[in-house]
């Protein structure tokens, strides 16, 4: 038990600093008020947590910490979605109700794209 927190702490670790990082990166070259940063690590995080998935599927993956290191740690702390929501409330309070929905449709839809895609990239690794 006490192992599997480490193990969670240290992906959430790394998972949170590498959001952080690719979001001040990215949000420098946003258009208009959209919040490029947090749609890029959504996508990305949803496109690597199908690939993981996929991976310990394919290859019979048994170890408990190294699942929720890759999942619950490192994609539990990239991804974020209490900073998609308040994004997305923060764009409809100042007014912004067209950019708000493109948004949300965009994550929604990229989102479940890219997982399905992680999960096929999974299972063609050979």
């Amino acid at each position: 038990m006490f192992q599997n927190i480490i193990f969670i702490g240290l992906g959430s670790c790394l998972g949170g600093v590498l959001r952080w990082l690719l979001s001040q990166f990215l949000q420098r070259y946003s258009f208009y008020h959209y919040p490029l940063g947090t749609f890029a690590v959504n996508v990305i995080g949803c496109f690597c947590i199908g690939l993981f998935y996929a991976l310990f599927d394919k290859y019979a993956c048994e170890n408990t910490s190294l699942k929720l290191f890759c999942t619950v740690g490192f994609c539990g702390s990239f991804t974020t979605f209490s900073t998609f929501m308040n994004e997305n409330v923060s764009l409809l309070q100042d007014g912004h109700v067209t950019i708000s929905f493109v948004y949300l449709l965009a994550s929604l839809c990229f989102g479940a794209c890219a997982l399905s895609l992680g999960t096929f990239a999974g299972k063609a690794i050979a």
